[in-house]
């Protein structure tokens, strides 16, 4: 296909690009009552959940899951721990030595569908119910539960008494609705991987001591009863009475609901320069206080930049809490270790935010797809951060910024541990395995998509993935359709092999040589995975031309994206062969150098044999 075809292409398909997909999306909504016993650090809890059942099909039964379940010895998260190659340093066999007052439960104390009590069995992290009525297509019922739950020292993510001395990290916190969609029940035991929700409405109150600031990924509803900051300016505040408040949050369209609580937290905040009320809470000491006072500028720019290059960010709100283990995403909020260095703090507070683009809102199943939220989390991070440094940067035709996760999947691909993307999280055979997979390999799938349709189609290409897949939780296939769309190339087989297999890619120069006095030059494919080639070719008066190589498994090219060489369109490289002669218009004498993928953007495992200088 010439290139004026593909330019034909990507104006008639605009319209196309835009519709929204048809599929349905389970609801639900959440009100919760906590009541917070911070001597014990257990809570009691009632919870009426209404379920809209949007499917085609008709439910006799519903899981949730009750993530607290994992830190008790014998749980599926600490077996599975301790029987991993390189478990995680924070897990280990930590979960296996904990004290009764230090495990983490739910106990459900009643559970009834409108009205009527149902029959339920709990299975490690999963709670089973069967309905006493089913629920049929385009219907509704209210489930209601009362539960007593115990909070673990925070071990993972969630808990209490963490190592910079948050008192509660409330993450993952209450039994929650397991996920049906298109391809069932996702009932998934927790075993400190990934997550999938349900889109909702959350409406939670949380009585606790009055000595304690809390912080949610919500709007607050009552900010003059609890004071501590959350006034509105020149708003009358009440004075805390009693032995306990009561925090009353809503969170609309998320699906999770986090809050963390400290008496020694201080709250700042910062309404931006894209009117997103941006809340920061932490402890302030010599660790903290001249890089959280920083923090809310930097926050600012990165909220540009992602609203401008990967959508609009759909809340009003975004709290950073101090807290966790690491960093761990929520909707409108994230649990950050606070303590770090001032780069630290930035890059993990930005990968974290982030995450509201590719997991809070677009929502894909990250027990099946991990490397569509973290991957791209990573690369959406690393383009800002670069972006941030030095402006323009992230959109120079290289690797550049994203030069990291490439030598991370490097280092999976020589490691002979490398399992395909396809694999599920919680079923990967090592964690080194796992966290390269998500987080650099993805982000590589990204970056190299940009070098296959070419930059300007790639960058409309995540603004139309993000704007219509949106709150639909989008699987790969319907990722590499945005993509399809918009650049008029068929990329499946990129799919195939970067995604469902282990396939590795390196191309050589093999030889240089002349015919009737023009240059040959024969690259070869030394190993299966096949890619279109950029091949640049320096000429001995200083300039250079770059000769593209389309794949005919794709049915086009991609448009020209440097304008600064003269690009040469060269016949499809049929991919069964193993070879391909390259014959330039140009004597061999003239020729002074060869490189296949000057940007450096193809994950060319060895890069070595990729260059080609006349001695």
């Amino acid at each position: 296909m010439k290139r004026l075809s593909i330019l034909m292409v990507l104006c008639l398909g605009g319209g196309l690009i835009q519709a929204q997909p048809n599929r349905w999306q389970q609801q639900v909504s959440y009100k919760m009552d906590i009541d917070f016993d911070v001597q014990s650090h257990r809570f009691t809890g009632q919870q009426t959940l209404v379920y809209t059942n949007n499917s085609p099909d008709v439910l006799d039964r519903v899981f949730y899951h009750l993530y607290y379940n994992a830190f008790q010895p014998g749980s599926v998260m600490d077996v599975r721990s301790r029987n991993l190659p390189d478990p995680d340093g924070r897990v280990r066999d930590r979960i296996s030595k904990l004290t009764e007052s230090e495990i983490g439960y739910h106990e459900i104390l009643s559970l009834t569908q409108d009205g009527i009590p149902v029959k339920y069995h709990i299975e490690g992290t999963i709670l089973e119910v069967k309905l006493a009525k089913p629920l049929k297509s385009k219907g509704k019922t209210t489930l209601a539960m009362k539960f007593r739950s115990q909070v673990p020292v925070q071990i993972r993510r969630t808990g209490r008494n963490n190592r910079e001395g948050i008192a509660y990290s409330m993450s993952q916190w209450y039994p929650k609705l397991c996920e049906y969609d298109y391809q069932g029940w996702h009932a998934n035991p927790y075993v400190a991987r990934e997550f999938y929700g349900v889109w909702g409405d959350f409406d939670v109150k949380i009585r606790i001591d009055k000595k304690y600031l809390v912080a949610a990924g919500g709007y607050i509803q009552n900010p003059q009863e609890v004071g501590y900051g959350y006034e509105k300016p020149g708003s009358q505040v009440k004075p805390p009475s009693g032995e306990k408040l009561t925090w009353h949050f809503k969170a609309p369209r998320v699906h999770d609901f986090l809050w963390a609580a400290d008496p020694e937290y201080k709250h700042t905040r910062l309404v931006n320069d894209d009117g997103i009320d941006m809340h920061f809470f932490f402890q302030e000491n010599d660790k903290t206080r001249d890089t959280w006072s920083r923090l809310p500028a930097v926050m600012n720019q990165v909220f540009k930049i992602a609203n401008k290059r990967f959508g609009k960010y759909p809340y009003s709100y975004y709290a950073f809490i101090q807290g966790g283990d690491g960093g761990m995403e929520y909707p409108m909020a994230t649990l950050i270790l606070g303590e770090g260095s001032m780069d630290g703090l930035i890059g993990v507070s930005t990968h974290e935010l982030l995450h509201s683009w590719y997991q809070m809102v677009l929502g894909s199943n990250e027990s099946l797809y991990a490397w569509m939220d973290e991957g791209f989390t990573s690369y959406a991070q690393d383009i800002i951060l670069a972006e941030i440094e030095k402006p323009g940067s992230a959109d120079q035709y290289g690797t550049g910024a994203c030069a990291g996760a490439y030598q991370g999947y490097f280092n999976l691909a020589k490691s002979g541990r490398e399992e395909p993307l396809s694999t599920h999280s919680d079923h990967y055979e090592s964690n080194f395995a796992y966290g390269v997979a998500a987080y650099s390999k993805g982000e590589v799938f990204l970056h190299q998509l940009e070098y296959i349709i070419g930059k300007q189609a790639f960058q409309a290409g995540l603004l139309d993935y993000f704007n219509t897949w949106k709150f639909k939780h989008p699987n790969v296939n319907d990722l590499v359709r945005v993509f399809e769309k918009r650049s008029g190339l068929e990329l499946d087989w990129y799919k195939e092999y970067f995604v469902n297999s282990t396939k590795q890619i390196d191309y050589a120069v093999d030889s240089v040589y002349e015919e009737n006095g023009q240059a040959r030059i024969v690259i070869r494919k030394k190993k299966p995975f096949i890619m279109p080639l950029d091949i640049l070719v320096s000429l001995t008066d200083g300039s250079q031309n770059l000769e593209y190589i389309p794949l005919d498994l794709m049915r086009g090219e991609k448009i020209q994206e440097w304008p600064d060489k003269k690009l040469n369109l060269q016949p499809d490289w049929t991919w069964t062969y193993p070879s391909y002669t390259l014959k330039l218009k140009v004597p061999f004498s003239q020729v002074a150098g060869i490189e296949i993928d000057p940007s450096k953007r193809m994950a060319d495992t060895d890069r070595e044999n990729n260059r080609w200088v006349r001695k």
